[in-house]
């Protein structure tokens, strides 16, 4: 219920009259700002919601942070599968998922979808250099095709759920694996195949208690990490061989 409550709270402001959007085509925000990633996390659902001032279409970008990604092709060496010919692709997300009140090619041309970047198969990568445009599509083919199957490039696009014409909703899903940073949600209002409204909201993932804790003091302090693991392993080893001498 509680995280409900700031949608109630809009519903409210929006039965005051038009007026109170102050001229914004677009409000919209996020039941919470902050996903928790603990020892015993396996996923969170956060609700996202919003009024416009019109009825219009809207479409939900969730964009995890931009990294550098390598796509290797394994080949056949003697008879062993080895790891050939890779290519590195960059400003790829970590996650990105996308939502709509209907399918996009219903309501948006494709020049639209392609200059807001509104679906996986339309996102700019930076592309290898040196690499023919035929193997750069087979690559890139293959990162989605990863990324999908790892979850963290849901095929389905979501639903955006309209209520009284003005209210809307929706749910944004985030899988075990989902890697930790600063994402940006971003709502695109949408009418007559175009763009009439965007508004990007920041939503953080990050790890917290005792796995954030060891997580730090690895990155922080790699070498002195690295020695206490390897004699934590060695008392582990001692440990075991001694219970299994006494049985």
């Amino acid at each position: 219920m509680r995280r409900l409550a700031p949608f109630f709270a809009l519903l409210l402001a929006l039965s005051a009259g038009p007026a109170t959007l102050h001229g914004n085509a677009l409000v919209a925000d996020l039941s919470q700002h902050l996903v928790a990633i603990d020892t015993g996390f396996t996923g969170a659902d956060v609700l996202l919601f919003g009024t416009m001032e019109e009825t219009a279409d809207v479409a939900v970008v969730i964009r995890g942070p931009a990294q550098d990604v390598t796509v290797r092709r394994k080949e056949r060496l003697a008879g062993i599968w080895v790891n050939g010919r890779n290519l590195t692709f960059g400003n790829v997300p970590a996650f990105y998922a996308v939502a709509a009140t209907r399918p996009l090619a219903e309501f948006a041309p494709e020049t639209v979808l392609q200059r807001h970047q509104i679906g996986a198969d339309r996102l700019r990568l930076d592309r290898p250099e040196r690499a023919s445009d035929e193997e750069i599509a087979t690559f890139e083919t293959a990162l989605l095709r990863n990324k999908r199957q790892a979850g963290l490039f849901p095929k389905d696009v979501g639903t955006v759920s309209v209520l009284s014409g003005r209210l809307f909703r929706t749910p944004v899903a985030f899988p075990s694996n989902v890697p930790t940073g600063t994402y940006t949600v971003e709502v695109f209002l949408i009418r007559d195949g175009d763009v009439v409204g965007a508004q990007t909201t920041p939503l953080v993932v990050s790890k917290v208690g005792f796995e954030a804790d060891v997580f730090d003091f690895a990155h922080d302090y790699s070498a002195l990490y690295g020695i206490v693991a390897i004699l934590i392993a060695l008392f582990a080893g001692w440990a075991a061989g001694a219970i299994f001498r006494k049985v």
